[in-house]
């Protein structure tokens, strides 16, 4: 089963220990403790460090954490790191009184053997996994002997990227405990100078900071450091645990007398470029919104109040239009029409009637979009000068028209043409995000994910903040002819205000006394040319300040860009470029040590008298991607989801009984498959019926013809073949197999029953607290290949197996201002629904995605055959 986990990293690493009480991080505090202060389980965290030095917008990032195990037996200690996820791990350390184990970096084909050889002893899993919007996190946790000390050291890269006329350096603060030393240090060199600098904490107001954080900059020089003492670190006066627990940002900017800067550090050289003062270019922008059924509720709310703000912020000079797409495509305008006060309030009225439905057709969207630039252009509409861009948010895939990924691409890149920028953002997780990150880079754009979250709104108003003020177009850099080798990327369609271009390269001769560089481009009014004539011995003799500067920095910060640029490269690339740019990108992680998709770092650390391996990895975008097959389950109080393709929408009820009910969920009487699921209720049940909580306890499934029995319940798993008996539990890993049948548990997580070429079913195991005084532990039941059941099968679940038929209408604000009512016709029943979201864990229970649906009130009544009550049988089998 090693290989079946590779790809989704779900990863973290726990040692085997004796006391399984050590199987939480116990730097991790959960509760005050009476034991000496900093000490939690016996092991005392003394000293962290983040020690930052940034030269010229690239970061060198050290975290250093040292650790002593005070108890009487060895104890487990964990390291938790959080970081970028623009950037590169370089190096990671661990050292057990005096001995260190160093971390080396290989070719990702290679470290995937070497993991999955530890994998299949059941010694380790990965390091690093995706951690929120911003963040990677890597952990890792070692055994250490009664009276030792552990250190470990972590160190990453990242190039700081200008955001609205600043650069942000983002780092997590989360040690859980008081620690005697902390301690962030930053030290920032920009030859430029630094013209602002600041720092804050989401943790700590600014009054309580105090004498703990210091910031200062001169010239060249920039300071940050952050030191509280343990009574700052304190929660409250009289308090044992800490609250730094957030975020710690700096941000600043460097002066800019000229429009760019060239440095040159042995032999390799970088080019800043960030022109002040230049007039905005007037944009065309065309809105192209996702309005299908799955936008309803909160996303198109937060849609039509970003693009509300939005519209206050668009220029006079600019000219705008709004694409709708569902299962067809609606414009607000034929054509694209002057930002005036008057258009722009019509435009608000229009966003504020927006309403979601229907299925998604992203092909003609955007190749109605690209038709009317192009008719805007050749018809003389907009104004000559102007810039024309085109935003596309949806938040699923297509299903209706095109739907083909492959062939979407195709298309929009062949109309086109790569004339308009396309900037594609994808809202929640349950999109192909691969498929709109490389649509976007192959037509000049770029993907950004907005997060289901509060803020979305804001995400998308940011988004569009970064993108509103062009200041050139057409952008080329260019130097003298065959003076410059391996150079990054010197073409940028759009230069906007607020950002940064970056251009490195490796110097031909190194011996030459100067050289030109020309950065052209379009500017609101004329063409323009910046000229920077650089004396190569000044520009290495400007560079002297050895305290600040870490190795071949420039060398350094060439490779990252040029490995960043060759991934994003390689995402569209197919057959020998493909492997031409992978070869490239993977010989320059190798060179330079950096662990980047094509590249894991091997961490070996002692453990019980051998060595042990684990891998560190640097994980993908999560694209999570619906299936194409439709999907049935029953999840959380009971919740049964039935997702229909035909309408690319989902429809939910609720079943409420009583704790003991035994429930018909699935029955086939051609393949002999059963399945039926008793009700538990929260420990403390409420005498109101409608206030209490029930969940299914016990699952029992039958296959009458294999005389197989499988009873699932939040303790264990028990299996009968004919009247042998098989008992297994949740903490296992391990699968048994037997013709024609598959039962495999994950861990704590989940297991999966196949029957063949038949049905497979997947049990998700809730668990909660178990001190929790109302909830208890719960199971999910999730139908992969439905299809292969007969014709035949019914069920509470089972009934919809089959096609059938809906239409929904009069969609309208319902009691809830957040979900709208609408009438359902369905199976000649005409139900008043709830347009709702329910949770689906496929993935694992702690990795829950949003579904929309409409939600059928009253126990199902009027969706499914008969009456709830018909379902009520005695007994699990």
């Amino acid at each position: 089963m090693a290989s079946a986990w590779w790809p989704f990293l779900i990863l973290s690493l726990l040692s085997s220990l004796a006391d399984s009480s050590l199987l939480r991080s116990p730097l991790k505090l959960l509760e005050k403790r009476s034991v000496p202060e900093g000490v939690i389980d016996g092991i005392e965290v003394y000293s962290t460090k983040i020690s930052c030095k940034v030269t010229s917008r690239f970061a060198h990032n050290v975290v250093t954490t040292r650790a002593v195990n005070r108890a009487n037996m060895a104890k487990e200690v964990s390291f938790d790191v959080e970081l970028p996820k623009t950037a590169f791990i370089t190096n990671f350390t661990l050292t057990i009184d005096n001995v260190t184990y160093p971390g080396s970096i290989k070719e990702k084909e290679v470290a995937k053997k070497q993991y999955e050889k530890a994998v299949s002893q059941g010694k380790t899993a990965g390091l690093v996994k995706a951690s929120g919007r911003k963040l990677e996190k890597f952990t890792v946790s070692v055994n250490v002997a009664a009276g030792s000390k552990v250190t470990f050291e972590l160190t990453y890269e990242e190039l700081l990227k200008r955001h609205k006329g600043k650069y942000e350096m983002y780092l997590k603060v989360q040690p859980k405990q008081l620690i005697r030393h902390f301690e962030i240090d930053v030290h920032i060199f920009e030859p430029q100078g630094i013209s602002t600098l600041d720092a804050e904490a989401s943790f700590i107001t600014n009054d309580l900071l105090g004498s703990a954080l210091s910031k200062s900059f001169s010239g060249k020089k920039g300071h940050v450091s952050f030191k509280p003492s343990l009574d700052q670190q304190r929660s409250c006066p009289t308090c044992t645990d800490s609250l730094l627990n957030g975020d710690f940002t700096i941000t600043y900017d460097v002066n800019r007398e000229y429009p760019a800067n060239v440095q040159i550090v042995n032999g390799y050289f970088v080019h800043f470029f960030a022109p002040q003062g230049l007039p905005v270019v007037p944009k065309n922008v065309i809105f192209v919104i996702d309005v299908s059924g799955s936008m309803s509720g909160r996303k198109i709310e937060q849609t039509r109040d970003a693009l509300l703000k939005i519209l206050e912020d668009v220029r006079e000079d600019d000219y705008l239009n709004f694409i709708l797409f569902s299962g067809d495509v609606t414009t607000w305008k034929d054509q694209l029409v002057h930002a005036t006060p008057e258009n722009l309030q019509e435009a608000k009225s229009f966003v504020q009637s927006i309403y979601p439905r229907g299925a998604t057709n992203i092909n003609d969207a955007l190749l109605r979009a690209i038709d009317m630039l192009k008719k805007a252009q050749e018809n003389h509409e907009v104004p000559e000068r102007h810039t024309s861009i085109i935003i596309m948010l949806t938040d699923g895939d297509a299903n209706t028209g095109e739907s083909r990924p492959e062939k979407i691409r195709e298309n929009v890149l062949r109309g086109n043409e790569g004339k308009f920028p396309l900037y594609n953002l994808g809202f929640g997780n349950n999109l192909n995000y691969n498929f709109l990150e490389s649509m976007a880079l192959e037509n000049n754009g770029l993907a950004r994910r907005i997060y289901e979250d509060s803020d979305a709104h804001l995400q998308l108003q940011g988004f569009y903040e970064e993108v509103a003020n062009p200041l050139l177009t057409g952008v080329e850099v260019e130097y003298p002819e065959n003076t410059i080798l391996d150079l990054t990327q010197n073409n940028y369609h759009h230069f906007y205000d607020g950002s940064e271009i970056i251009v490195a390269g490796r110097l031909a001769d190194e011996d030459m006394n100067s050289f030109k560089a020309d950065v052209k481009g379009q500017g609101a009014i004329n063409h323009l040319t910046f000229t920077e004539e650089v004396d190569m011995k000044e520009a290495e003799k400007a560079l002297t300040e050895l305290d600040y500067i870490f190795g071949n920095y420039i060398e350094r910060l060439w490779a990252y860009l040029t490995i960043e640029q060759l991934l994003d490269k390689r995402k569209n690339a197919q057959g020998e470029e493909k492997e031409n740019l992978t070869a490239k990108a993977l010989d320059l992680s190798l060179k330079y040590n950096f662990v980047t998709p094509l590249t894991s770092m091997i961490v070996t650390k002692p453990e019980d008298n051998e060595d042990q391996t684990a891998v560190a990895d640097k994980p993908g975008e999560v694209s999570y991607q619906l299936p194409q097959k439709p999907y049935y389950y029953v999840d959380g109080d009971p919740h049964f989801i039935i997702q229909v393709p035909e309408k690319d929408d989902t429809i939910c009820f609720n079943i409420d009984e009583d704790p003991g009910t035994v429930l018909r969920l699935i029955q086939d009487p051609v393949t002999g498959l059963t399945v039926n699921g008793q009700i538990i209720g929260d420990k403390t049940d409420s005498p109101d019926s409608k206030a209490r909580k029930t969940y299914f306890g016990k699952l029992g499934i039958t296959n009458a013809q294999m005389d197989f029995r499988l009873e699932v319940t939040t303790e264990k798993i028990t299996l009968w073949n004919g009247a042998v008996q098989t008992t297994l539990n949740w903490l296992e890993t391990v699968t048994v197999t037997q013709d024609g049948l598959s039962v495999t548990i994950n861990r704590t997580k989940n297991m999966m029953v196949s029957f063949g070429d038949g049905v497979t079913f997947v049990v998700v195991l809730h668990r909660v607290w178990k001190k929790h005084p109302v909830h208890r532990d719960f199971l999910g039941l999730y139908v992969v290949d439905s299809h292969r059941m007969s014709e035949q099968t019914h069920g509470l679940l089972g009934q919809f197996f089959h096609p059938f038929d809906f239409e929904v209408s009069d969609i309208h604000p319902g009691s809830d201002p957040t979900k709208p009512d609408a009438t359902m016709v369905v199976k000649n029943h005409r139900l008043t629904v709830t347009r709702g979201s329910q949770k689906d864990y496929r993935k694992g229970a702690s990795v829950g995605t949003s579904v929309s649906c409409w939600f059928v009130h009253n126990n199902g009544k009027g969706l499914i055959d008969g009456v709830h009550t018909d379902y009520i049988v005695p007994n699990l089998f």
